[in-house]
């Protein structure tokens, strides 16, 4: 699997509709979970963005799915990266010549 952090930021009907944001981020949780991503960790933050979600998946494409299925929401805009660990971070350095 994967990991990827998905920085948000409400749009206006998001913030228009702000005090269901737990209830959306539950509804998240279980869209991503049926699509086989497992969630580690779901922050709101102070700052440049108003949420912020670490989640690991299978691939690419399922983590795009993910944000795109979010999106059609209206409530959100994400920006996604993908995040290397410890380890995959000494696979990718191993292969520099």
């Amino acid at each position: 699997m994967a990991t990827y952090i998905m920085l948000v930021n409400w749009t206006d009907q998001g913030i228009r509709n702000v005090k269901d944001t737990v209830k959306r981020a539950k509804a998240f949780q279980e869209t991503a979970q049926a699509f086989g991503t497992k969630i580690g960790s779901l922050k709101w933050t102070l700052g440049a963005y108003d949420l912020v979600v670490s989640f690991d998946c299978p691939d690419d494409e399922t983590a795009t799915r993910i944000g795109l299925a979010l999106g059609l929401q209206g409530n959100v805009r994400t920006s996604t990266l993908r995040a290397f660990g410890e380890d995959e971070m000494e696979r990718i350095l191993a292969g520099l010549k």
